[in-house]
């Protein structure tokens, strides 16, 4: 496992770390098996959120014991002072811990949620407030727009960023990561898989690997999950691999998407998912989850061709900020189902 030194936190924390968003949808006495495995497998990075319905409290009650040998990181998607303080002192007593190592300010895609958030009573005092009393000891934000983070990390006022990074979301590779090298931030990738569309997944984990960040959040729920994560990790990344890898993200990420979430569908379509993983599925195919989540799907996908409000202008592109072709990309999505 590498280790590398955490921005100016002065931790040293693993180049794989513990996503525990998916752990709620398994059985506890699974979700605590692999969460204490990865411990012992050296991982010492555990991220969460207040949001991740009881992620919390399995972390809680099944690592509390062991608090001295994790990093532990988790958010807060409030943007009032009142709402966020709330929250992290939930976050607390759900974790059954008195410090709380990195509490991000979560999922800000937008100007005015950024601006909410660093007002004198927003949630960014609130943190602040929680470091002066001892319980938090840094402050990141996260966010599905890298070019917004950049700037908004560019003033100095947060220790760490998490952000997208993967074969088909190399986004934050042109602004983010070199301007949180340059503030000597944490910086930390998410879904190196993508929510489960990328495969394989020791090609998929090693792009992130390759990349100048310090480590990278993969949602495990299973012993055999953290088994494989580690071994696409258990050597470093060459030269020729890394140009090969940047490469294919190049071509896995021309959809253009930022899964910034601004677009909506009004008969339910998830766009930023189909759009993503439009080239992953041309190239290599889908895991089991991104099948299952076509499936789920059909039904919407089929009708969008049909449906009449869009027929002249589509309602979702009007409200991209990138101006992508996402009625087209869904359209031949529809293709799937015909080839299967």
């Amino acid at each position: 496992m590498r280790y590398t030194m955490f921005g100016q936190t002065g931790s040293r924390v693993s180049s794989l770390g513990f996503g525990a968003m998916n752990l709620p949808g398994v059985p506890f006495e699974q979700a605590k098996a692999a969460l204490n495995y990865a411990l012992d497998e050296g991982i010492n990075y555990i991220d969460t959120a207040a949001g991740y319905r009881n992620s919390e409290e399995i972390i809680g009650d099944s690592i509390s014991h062991r608090r001295s040998e994790y990093f532990l990181a988790t958010k807060t998607n409030k943007r009032d002072y009142k709402s966020a303080m709330e929250e992290m002192e939930r976050s607390l007593t759900r974790m059954k811990t008195d410090v709380i190592d990195l509490l991000q300010v979560h999922y800000v895609n937008t100007v005015q949620e950024f601006k909410a958030a660093m007002e004198e009573d927003g949630a960014y005092q609130a943190a602040l407030e929680m470091k002066r009393k001892g319980h938090v000891r840094f402050i990141g934000i996260t966010g599905h727009r890298p070019e917004l983070l950049a700037k908004w990390i560019s003033k100095g006022q947060f220790d760490q960023v998490l952000f997208h990074l993967n074969l088909a979301q190399p986004f934050a590779l042109q602004e983010l990561i070199p301007e949180a090298t340059r503030q000597n931030m944490g910086k930390t990738a998410m879904k190196p898989l993508s929510g489960g569309f990328i495969q394989p997944v020791s090609k998929a984990i090693r792009y992130p690997y390759s990349q100048d960040v310090h480590t990278i959040i993969s949602g495990m729920v299973s012993i055999d999950e953290v088994k494989e994560n580690i071994a696409a990790m258990r050597e470093e990344v060459g030269d020729e691999e890394r140009h090969e890898l940047e490469q294919l993200a190049l071509e896995l990420g021309s959809h253009n998407c930022r899964r910034c979430n601004y677009c909506s569908c009004p008969i339910g379509v998830t766009i930023p998912d189909i759009m993503i993983s439009s080239q992953v599925r041309q190239t290599f195919g889908l895991l089991p989850k991104g099948d299952g989540f076509y499936e789920r799907q059909k039904d919407k996908i089929l009708s969008c061709a049909d449906y009449e409000p869009c027929r002249e202008k589509p309602l979702c592109e009007e409200k991209c900020p990138y101006h992508l072709p996402m009625q087209q990309v869904v359209q031949q999505a529809a293709g799937y189902f015909n080839a299967g």
